[in-house]
């Protein structure tokens, strides 16, 4: 009976670990993830500007090859 409690601290010892790794992980993804949405709008921004700034419909024409 005393190694079978001990068998099964042992085993809530690995999965307490495992579940601090995992959250740890989990949040530097969310915090690259609102880091890549903030950069995905700050470049959609700069685009809508360029394209609002060059004269006609440039951004929309097909490549000469067409």
């Amino acid at each position: 009976m005393e190694e079978r409690l001990t068998n099964l601290e042992i085993k809530l010892s690995f999965i307490e670990d495992f579940l601090n790794q995992l959250q740890e992980e989990t949040v530097k993804q969310a915090k690259e993830i609102e880091k890549l949405k903030h950069d995905n709008k700050v470049l959609s921004q700069k685009l809508k500007d360029v394209a609002e700034n060059m004269p006609g419909d440039i951004p929309n024409r097909k490549p000469p090859h067409y």
